[in-house]
């Protein structure tokens, strides 16, 4: 039971940390102005260290700790086995990407910032769309790993 808490308190500080990344993200995209822009990614950024990747750490650590309390079988209970896939691809393949595509646009961002244009750089790395897709990805993730365990499809 103890357990159960603590993941779900895991789940609220790695939501947290989505919900202060992601729309971050999606504004700096459509901003015009550059100062805003490189304000809202630096922002983003500071938010993925602080609340995204502690709290999927923390989330990943007590679903595991509860499932083993429980006895579950990790990989023939088959709605936990597709929970973990999905997790597995949020925290190995789509925060990452995220964050470090992430860091290039601040980074771009700040330079463009300092000269006082948008340089051809910080055009092509908005081009590429990275931390936007992938973040935008983690977000799509989340009703689908709220489904299975709840429905328990299989």
């Amino acid at each position: 039971m103890i357990w159960r808490l603590v993941h779900i308190l895991a789940l609220f500080w790695m939501m947290a940390g989505v919900g202060s990344t992601v729309p971050l993200i999606w504004r700096a995209w459509w901003m015009s102005d550059l100062d805003r822009k490189a304000l809202l990614l630096g922002e983003a950024q500071t938010n993925e260290s602080t609340w995204l990747l502690p709290g999927l750490i923390a989330a990943g650590i007590t679903g595991f700790a509860w499932a083993a309390a429980e006895d579950w079988n990790l990989v023939r209970t088959g709605w936990l086995l597709a929970l973990e896939v999905v997790f597995a691809l949020d925290a190995f393949i789509f925060v990452p990407l995220m964050g470090v595509g992430l860091r290039r646009v601040r980074f771009l961002a700040l330079q463009a910032q300092k000269r006082g244009e948008m340089t051809d750089e910080l055009r092509d790395a908005l081009a590429d769309n990275v931390p936007l897709v992938f973040g935008t990805l983690v977000v799509l993730t989340i009703p689908l790993m709220v489904w299975l365990p709840v429905v328990q499809p299989f």
